[in-house]
């Protein structure tokens, strides 16, 4: 039950804030703020006199518990025996690993009025009495069903209060990040953002919170209490301002690894390239990473695919058994940050039809000297962030670059600097024109052998290729000025057309420039094609699973190549308009009216057939285009299918997919591969990959932000790894998992989107994590023995 401290402190300073509510809603004395002043210049914690506003619920009431729905896990109010004289009922909720959603719905007769208090935050009290940690997930709902969405991870035995702000200052700055540097000195635990800030969401009118988990391997238990709105402590007016050090790392928190001078970074670096010159690598290993202790199967040249005694396996270019595991990412292309700074000169933005690289994965963009004459701050919240940034005439200036457009956050577009880049040349030097990436290289790669990997995942820098040392993946994008569509959430950007021929010009030309770089080299696994797609939602509403469809039918004909492949199917299904009109309850006069675009807000279940079956279609199309494509090109290579996600793979893609990859590929970020959700794949027989996977942390990496899944520590981030790899190995499907990332994101967010977490191998100093190393080796050292069974 809740620690009867905490409750006493929560439920003393709600009856001491009700009196100071009504004194001071909407301003305080100045009395209360010097009070406030004084507090946090003496060190207390920010919460130490907390003012609540509003208890919304604290389970002590039938009607209260009422409330309280739990469809996917179990949840009941407990009443703890004390003798305080209080009330101290908590919800007692297990989550559970039979669902890949486990969820509690707290859902009031009527929505909580949260439009008449100002500068508060969300807090409630929560105990994990288990010897194992737990992500816990809030969304916080409104009358429409639109939500912002929060995690954290609750370390073993823990008990206290959890918290975020959700308007004020702190809610509001639109930082650039995926996670924010906390606002206030305090023992009470931040909530961070599920993923991007969803800050567009009106919560003026609360209708439901839900707590839930997502991918459990074993059941969860927690209990949450007094659940409170409370008002937020003054701003501390040195907030995101000096937050990152020279070297890129927290400069307000010490951590074991951080690096505090150049000597410093020196040494580290010289301990571990003589413990590498040391290490002989894995035992039972074939050239290309294969099991050579297991049996010798047919050698091709060239890794494929076959079952053996029941389970799916890669097999290497000599014939041996090959499961596919390492760091997806290994480049620096995508670690530089937003630096505040911009140039007037748009010539610097220019783009060219002829570019076959996203922005994100270009490499450093030199700026010349008449642009940067052109230099401005665009953004000084950002810019103050930084302790410390190069003059353009220092030796590490070479590490700027420019980013044309962004995804997300405050800067559409502006100079970056990588830290990564700036810290490899601080410790290698440069005896030639970036030379350190040339060390970075060979370091990489001894790190791989030593480490145990037996493979770089997607993303991998062009400049592994001629290595001959690690199996790698190639990868590219099709992008273009061809047709898109657009589906009720895009994710990374609108769908391709695949019925446009302009997307067949780009897919070949996307895959020459591939089939240049790797020169058909059997070091090269297999090949990626783009990246978690638009596809669409597999469950939820009828416009988020077959939104693109809906798209292409409200276009006109003439401007869409979808829409006319779809009228085709509808016409020669349907003979006539009048057979389509009964079948979807619509009234149209003629297929023109079809042809020149419907929309829809209602639909029945004959449409909803139709909307799948085209889904179906579109899907099909896309694998036509790039299997064949390939085919022709790359016959050679593995062709590893969509990257689908969790959240965006239909089952109609799934489907249309299964006739055209070599091997399927998802993105799992959860606690681990789930038997019962995942268990399709058994049927469907195909070898299946893990494109991305990680696990972060917050607490002792010094980052703002753990990633998609969190641990509570480095330890706890090395134990859930090998759980997750457990879970993969023991499945039948299974022929790879790749981690995403090599390297830890920028604390400040990359400049795509501000993705900024704690999932990499390594640090920002380029400095390898200990705990999840030591882990790592331990899984590479038996998955062979422990997969094949012998």
């Amino acid at each position: 039950m809740m620690n009867n401290t905490l409750k006493n402190r929560t439920l003393l300073s709600t009856v001491i804030s009700s009196t100071l509510f009504s004194l001071c809603f909407f301003g305080c004395s100045s009395a209360l703020t010097d009070n406030k002043d004084a507090n946090s210049s003496s060190g207390e914690d920010a919460f130490a006199k907390e003012v609540v506003l509003s208890t919304l619920v604290d389970f002590d009431s039938a009607q209260q518990q009422s409330w309280v729905n739990a469809p996917t896990a179990t949840a009941l109010v407990k009443k703890s025996d004390n003798k305080s004289g209080l009330d101290d009922a908590g919800l007692n909720i297990e989550f559970l690993a039979s669902e890949n959603i486990s969820q509690v719905t707290v859902k009031p007769n009527q929505s909580w009025q949260m439009e008449k208090f100002q500068d508060y935050n969300l807090a409630f009290d929560v105990t994990n009495e288990q010897d194992k940690s737990i992500q816990l997930y809030l969304s916080v709902e409104n009358e429409a069903g639109e939500y912002q969405s929060r995690s954290i991870s609750l370390a073993a035995n823990f008990s206290g209060t959890i918290y975020f702000p959700l308007t004020g200052k702190e809610a509001e700055t639109e930082t650039g990040f995926w996670g924010d540097a906390p606002p206030w000195e305090t023992e009470d635990q931040l909530m961070i953002w599920r993923s991007w800030r969803a800050d567009n969401v009106n919560l003026d009118k609360v209708a439901a919170l839900n707590f839930f988990t997502i991918g459990l391997l074993e059941n969860k238990q927690i209990e949450i209490d007094n659940i409170r709105v409370r008002k937020n402590p003054e701003s501390d007016p040195y907030w995101m301002k000096g937050i990152i050090d020279k070297f890129g790392q927290n400069a307000k928190l010490d951590s074991s690894m951080k690096i505090n001078s150049l000597a410093q970074l020196n040494e580290v670096s010289a301990k571990e390239l003589k413990e590498l010159s040391e290490s002989k690598g894995m035992p039972n290993r074939s050239k290309f990473g294969g099991y050579s202790a297991g049996p010798k199967l047919k050698a091709t040249g060239y890794f494929r695919t076959q079952k053996v005694d029941g389970k799916w396996w890669m097999v290497d270019p000599e014939g041996y058994l090959y499961f596919s595991h390492g760091p997806a990412n290994v480049r620096m292309a995508n670690l530089s940050t937003l630096t505040g700074v911009d140039f007037k000169d748009d010539k610097v933005r220019i783009r060219y039809d002829y570019e076959v690289t996203p922005e994100d994965s270009m490499g450093i963009v030199e700026v010349s000297e008449e642009i940067k004459a052109t230099r401005y701050i665009s953004s000084p919240l950002r810019h103050n962030m930084f302790e410390w940034l190069p003059s353009y005439d220092d030796p590490l200036a070479n590490n700027y670059s420019y980013r044309r457009s962004t995804l997300k956050g405050a800067v559409p577009h502006g100079e970056t600097f990588s830290f990564y880049r700036a810290n490899l040349e601080r410790k290698y030097g440069e005896q030639y024109p970036n030379s350190f990436e040339d060390k970075w290289r060979d370091v990489t790669l001894e790190r791989m052998k030593d480490w145990g990997f037996t493979s770089f995942g997607n993303w991998v820098d062009p400049m592994f290729y001629p290595a001959k040392q690690v199996p790698y993946f190639a990868n590219g994008w099709i992008i273009g000025d061809f047709k898109t569509l657009s589906g009720k959430t895009n994710h990374w950007g609108l769908m391709p057309d695949p019925y446009d021929p302009f997307f067949a010009e780009r897919a070949r030309i996307t895959i020459q420039d591939i089939a240049v770089k790797i020169k058909n080299s059997p070091w090269c696994v297999g090949i990626f094609i783009d990246n978690e797609k638009s596809w669409g939602e597999r469950e939820g509403s009828v416009e988020a699973r077959y939104g693109v469809i809906i798209d292409a039918l409200s276009k006109d004909i003439q401007e869409s190549p979808a829409k006319n492949a779809f009228m085709k199917h509808l016409q020669s299904k349907y003979k006539t308009i009048g057979k389509l009109n009964n079948s979807w309850n619509i009234q149209l006069d003629n297929w023109q009216d079809l042809a020149k675009g419907i929309d829809f807000t209602v639909f029945n279940e004959n449409q909803i057939d139709d909307l799948s079956t085209m889904l179906e279609m579109l899907g099909e199309q896309y694998f036509i285009v790039v299997h064949n494509t390939l085919e022709e090109i790359l016959p050679n290579h593995l062709y590893m299918g969509a990257r689908m996600a969790n959240w965006g793979m239909p089952d109609e893609i799934i489907k249309a997919s299964t006739t055209y990859s070599d091997v399927l590929s998802f993105n799992i970020y959860e606690e681990g591969v789930q038997e019962h959700f995942w268990k399709f794949l058994e049927e469907v027989d195909l070898p299946v990959a893990i494109g991305e996977f990680h696990i972060g942390t917050a607490t002792d990496s010094g980052m703002f932000n753990p990633g998609i899944v969190h641990a509570s520590s480095q330890k706890d981030r090395a134990e859930m790894y090998k759980t997750y790899m457990e879970s993969v190995l023991n499945k039948p499907y299974m022929v790879g998992a790749h981690w995403f990332q090599y390297v830890d994101e920028p604390i400040s967010g990359r400049a795509l989107d501000g993705e900024n977490a704690n999932i990499g191998f390594v640090d920002v100093t380029d400095t390898p994590y200990p705990e999840l190393i030591k882990a790592v080796k331990d899984v590479t050292s038996t998955m062979y023995q422990n997969r094949y069974g012998k």
